[in-house]
């Protein structure tokens, strides 16, 4: 008999995650490439930018609406994705954002006129959503030693798609139908779709409640008038009655947007949870990197493909000026796994102060090594690293804020804060760029006064986001090994919840399969009577869990869900006289999941 239970006891240490039997190895790079894949939609036009008026037999004001469409659809499409993934799946959202994608280029492919391009061009932006929706995915799926490389790897992807792209859209561009840039784009769309497909699980934790359209239609509205301006300011003038007239009306329409949400009882952005310190402060130091962010790709490649002529112009062709730029897009994909040791060390927190440092000392670097085509590669790298670490801690600090049922619309909402701080920073300085520019024969072009100009902008950006980032909370010990842990001696911040929680009144107990095995990292969630989440938690690796009851004398429902498991709820009350109750919920393997045990 004792031989049975050590055999037994061997089995369950054997018995695979299931986690991690679902959510394999390839999991975070198909993901990834999802997040490349929209950065390398987002750069398609960039080589191209100079042309569009003759390739779409228009004027230069309306041809700018070709990337602006892009913009204000991405602003929209993400924190709505994000929420529709939160309620909906977020896998079935990231492949409906890249289809949406996919028919957005191929509109494009067959076109040259204006009217369509904008349309295929807005419905391209549509696949922004896919970058929170990929982290949630991540949050959810993934062992907690795996998740903060692979946060950092998603949420860098921007710019890893971005540097890559520049170089490879310029020698199709130079070398082929510009068209070609479109087929290409809804070639690796199709190719995201179907890696998704094959690789990646669908998520069983969901939030409740409803999709909130009015928020999202008042939020869209909102977005809209503030990003119009913002984007077509030089174009209209900045003291023009339509310029300030939306801005006034984005304020208005946001102001009463946020009224509706505070009052609404499943509200697409929590705006109480986004008010709390940490979320507020990430958020708003999301807007200063995304505009130290954007200040480089618009200075650089200029810089190297103006003519020598100018006497600082470097007279690098397109091909050349992009390989110069990538470095920075590498740079950052290759800090992602020093950044998770880094934040497991220190937290998020730390990370992001020296990745704005590191990001203040290359462009300080940079306006004094403007001369020669290798200086750019170095400012590349350096940037690249700090924009790479900085981009790296925003999901974590987010995350580590949040309940796990929100995660994709929080990381929606800071990914538009990242592109609020990317069109700040286009329209600024391409403002400075086209006041300082200078006479060259029948043109104008961009002076080295205007470039230094903007770099330190650009360095005011990144100082003013080291002052906000000093005053986040430092991480919490209990939640960082959930986020960012490495080692084995960081692990179990359940076990000791469920400790804290037996002594101090409260929910707790295990999470275990139908043969009493332990259910590690499995999902449980308190809700309460009137079907809003009260909390949620995730097990231990003995399957243990603890929640605090934020009432006593009330009734609950407790529900466990994992990943390769059938989901389980059962009421819960909770006594007036306040102290701990002990619930075991026991999950039942799904029946693809049981005849793969059986077969193995």
């Amino acid at each position: 008999m004792p031989q049975t239970t050590n055999d037994q006891h061997a089995e369950e240490q054997q018995l695979p995650d299931p986690r991690e039997r679902r959510a394999g190895g390839g999991v975070v790079p198909v993901l990834a490439f999802a997040g490349i894949t929209v950065a390398v939609m987002q750069t398609l036009l960039v080589p191209v930018i100079k042309d569009l008026p003759a390739l779409l037999h228009t004027d230069p004001s309306n041809a700018t609406w070709v990337m602006t469409a892009t913009l204000l659809a991405g602003a929209v499409a993400t924190p709505i994705m994000g929420r529709l993934g939160d309620l909906h799946g977020k896998r079935r959202m990231l492949l409906a954002s890249l289809a949406v994608m996919v028919i957005g280029s191929l509109v494009c492919a067959f076109t040259e006129e204006l009217v369509v391009m904008i349309a295929g061009r807005a419905l391209q932006g549509f696949a922004m959503g896919a970058i929170p929706l990929g982290i949630g995915i991540m949050r959810d799926e993934l062992p907690r030693e795996k998740l903060g490389s692979a946060m950092a790897l998603m949420s860098s992807s921007i710019g890893v798609g971005g540097g890559l792209a520049l170089p490879g859209a310029a020698l199709v561009a130079q070398h082929a139908d510009w068209h070609t840039l479109f087929f290409g784009a809804a070639g690796l769309g199709v190719l995201s779709m179907a890696l998704t497909v094959l690789v990646v699980p669908e998520t069983s934790l969901r939030a409740p409640g409803r999709f909130d359209l009015p928020g999202a239609l008042g939020l869209s509205l909102g977005l809209v008038c503030l990003l119009l301006p913002i984007t077509k300011g030089s174009d209209w003038g900045w003291t023009s009655g339509t310029t300030l007239g939306l801005i006034a009306a984005s304020l208005l329409i946001l102001a009463l947007w946020g009224l509706f949400e505070l009052r609404s009882p499943a509200p697409l952005v929590d705006l109480r949870t986004s008010a709390r310190r940490e979320v507020l402060l990430t958020n708003l130091a999301s807007v200063m990197v995304g505009v130290a962010f954007y200040a480089v790709s618009l200075v650089l490649p200029q810089l190297l493909q103006l003519p020598t002529s100018t006497g600082y112009g470097l007279g690098q062709s397109m091909v050349v000026a992009g390989l110069c730029v990538a470095p920075l897009g590498l740079t950052m994909m290759f800090v992602a796994p020093l950044y998770a040791r880094l934040s497991a060390r220190r937290g998020p927190k730390v990370s992001l102060m020296l990745g704005l440092l590191v990001i203040a000392i290359g462009y300080g670097a940079g306006l004094g090594l403007m001369s020669a085509a290798w200086q750019t590669v170095v400012i590349a790298v350096v940037l690249g690293a700090g924009i790479g670490l900085a981009y790296s801690s925003l999901p974590a600090l987010i995350i580590g804020a949040v309940d796990p049922s929100e995660t994709g619309a929080a990381n929606g909402l800071n990914t538009l804060m990242r592109s609020i701080g990317t069109s700040v920073s286009s329209a600024v300085i391409g403002m400075v760029l086209a006041n300082t520019s200078v006479r060259m024969g029948p043109v104008s072009v961009p002076s080295m006064e205007g470039f230094r100009t903007s770099f330190m902008i650009a360095t005011g950006a990144v100082a003013i986001g080291l002052v906000v980032a000093a005053f986040l909370p430092s991480q919490r010990d209990a939640t960082r090994p959930v986020l960012l842990a490495s080692s084995a001696d960081e692990a179990a911040p359940v076990r000791e919840a469920s400790h804290a929680a037996a002594g101090s009144g409260g929910f707790h107990g295990r999470v275990l399969d139908a043969d009493g095995t332990p259910v590690a990292r499995a999902n449980v969630t308190l809700i309460d009577r009137t079907g809003r989440q009260a909390g949620l938690t995730v097990t231990d690796e003995a399957g243990r869990y603890a929640l605090t009851a934020p009432s006593s004398g009330s009734s609950f429902v407790l529900a466990g869900s994992a990943t390769g498991y059938a989901p389980r709820a059962c009421p819960a009350a909770y006594p007036a006289s306040g102290l701990p109750v002990e619930i075991d919920l026991v999950l039942t393997v799904s029946a693809p999941e049981r005849r793969t045990a059986v077969s193995s």
